[in-house]
């Protein structure tokens, strides 16, 4: 029988996606169920049939799952940033262990078990960088899941509270000088986004991103750092990027310091940091420790050996190991980066790092031209992954192990296989929840070379 579009029927869910959506089947066609839990029997509505899956909603939970929860989130329905509220953590770290081992054995062909995976101590307000988009209202939030509708959002728990009182502050700012926000369609108004970054020690760097030109002033600027100063006492400061540009991504290229700090410093791993707007740092400053503090154990360093770190960033995993390793190369091809890279091992007095710019597939085979045969090469590339001619060059260098971050799992099987074809063999797996309430989850995978595929 065929599955169409406004069918009711009872479904029993046996599996969970990324995205917090139950999977059920129906005459073999997989039925994802927005807001089902794994083993629950449901009601459903078919609202839409694609060619190999459907769609449904609920209509009534005939039996719950022991994990269901009821969202403590007022904009949990709207709001896109979070899909397991609906859920206990325990039930979404399994969902997210599961998700690495399955992309593991079915698209990697790696016969493992991924046994551990580890949670977060805090589940919320765990995030050091904000971007809030901003619409005619004003609203002040995050994006409709699949739209550029803005949710207007008081307080996300995703977030700190410095947070919720700037966004605050920025719409009664807009509302009292009259403010536009920026108008995607027409191109006009004026404010596009705050931008709010923050350390450890509880500072705050504020950043408006606007539709003008670089330089440009903009109404009642004094009155702006007046009222962000007074809604987070601990703001470090305020600055201005220019994005006049149509385009999606959030930060143009030049910045102009209102008022204070244009930068922060935070600690991480014992080393200190300095991060400006556009510096790349994982949100969870303490998740990110123990994925480098992981990603260090499965390096297995003993002092003596050179470490090849690419999509290094502003240093964080190099500077890391470099405590451990006799020398370690870092490779990014953002330019500022690398410049902040080269600030940090300053600043932390490390004098074994050193940093290239450069893409990483290029920087790779110049390092192999020139000899180089690090011990041990560790990536953490974009959610893409690896460029096939990275894996190949990377094998070609000949190390005794790679050390694979990544934050998606379906690239990081895919890269697997590639390795596995040039005589890397994975020996473990564990997986990190970096993100807890959304559907991303990091991994640390550990390859070894296999002596005897590669000497046939």
């Amino acid at each position: 029988m065929a599955v169409k579009e406004g069918q009711t029927c009872r479904v029993r869910v046996d599996n969970c996606t990324a995205e917090g959506d139950g999977v059920a089947r129906i005459d073999g066609m997989a039925v994802f169920v927005h807001g089902a839990l794994r083993g629950e029997l449901v009601d459903i509505t078919i609202e839409h049939v694609g060619h190999s899956a459907a769609w449904a909603g609920i209509e009534q939970i005939v039996e719950p799952s022991p994990a269901r929860r009821e969202p403590d989130c007022p904009y949990y329905v709207n709001c896109g940033g979070c899909c397991f509220r609906h859920a206990s953590y325990e039930e979404e770290l399994e969902v997210k262990r599961q998700r690495v081992e399955d992309a593991l054995r079915r698209i990697g062909g790696v016969d493992i078990t991924v046994d551990t995976i580890h949670g977060a101590a805090a589940p919320d307000r765990y995030r050091n960088k904000a971007q809030f988009p901003v619409a005619q209202g004003p609203k002040v939030g995050f994006y409709r899941p699949r739209t550029h509708q803005v949710v207007d959002i008081k307080d996300c728990f995703l977030q700190p509270p410095q947070c919720a009182a700037l966004t605050e502050a920025l719409r009664r700012w807009m509302t009292d000088h009259n403010i536009p926000a920026y108008d995607e369609k027409r191109r006009t108004g004026l404010v596009r986004h705050l931008y709010v970054r923050t350390n450890r020690a509880g500072e705050a760097l504020c950043c408006l991103v606007v539709n003008a030109k670089a330089g440009q002033s903009i109404p009642f600027e004094g009155e702006l750092v007046s009222v962000l100063r007074a809604a987070a006492p601990s703001l470090a400061g305020v600055m201005l990027n220019y994005n006049p540009a149509r385009t999606n991504v959030v930060l143009g290229r030049d910045f102009r310091a209102l008022w204070g700090q244009d930068r922060l410093e935070d600690d991480l791993c014992g080393l200190t940091f300095r991060l400006s707007p556009r510096s790349f740092y994982q949100v969870n400053r303490d998740q990110c420790e123990v994925l480098y503090d992981l990603a260090a154990e499965f390096a297995s360093l003993a002092g003596n050996e050179t470490v090849l770190d690419l999509y290094c960033g502003i240093g964080t995993i190099s500077l890391v190991m470099a405590k451990r390793a006799g020398r370690v190369i870092g490779v990014e091809v953002v330019p500022e980066a690398i410049e902040d890279a080269r600030a940090n091992a300053l600043r932390n007095g490390v004098a074994n790092a050193e940093f290239w710019c450069g893409d990483a597939s290029d920087a790779a085979k110049r390092l192999l031209d020139e000899g180089l045969r690090p011990d041990v090469v560790i990536v953490d590339p974009p959610r893409k992954g690896l460029a096939e001619e990275v894996v190949d060059t990377v094998a070609a260098m000949g190390p005794d192990r790679v050390v694979y971050v990544s934050c998606d799992p379906a690239t990081l099987a895919r890269d697997v296989k590639r390795f596995g074809a040039l005589g890397y063999e994975v020996k473990r797996a564990e997986a990190v929840d970096m993100f807890p309430r959304t559907g991303h989850v990091e991994t640390v995978c550990l390859l070894s070379k296999n002596r005897e595929q590669t000497e046939e």
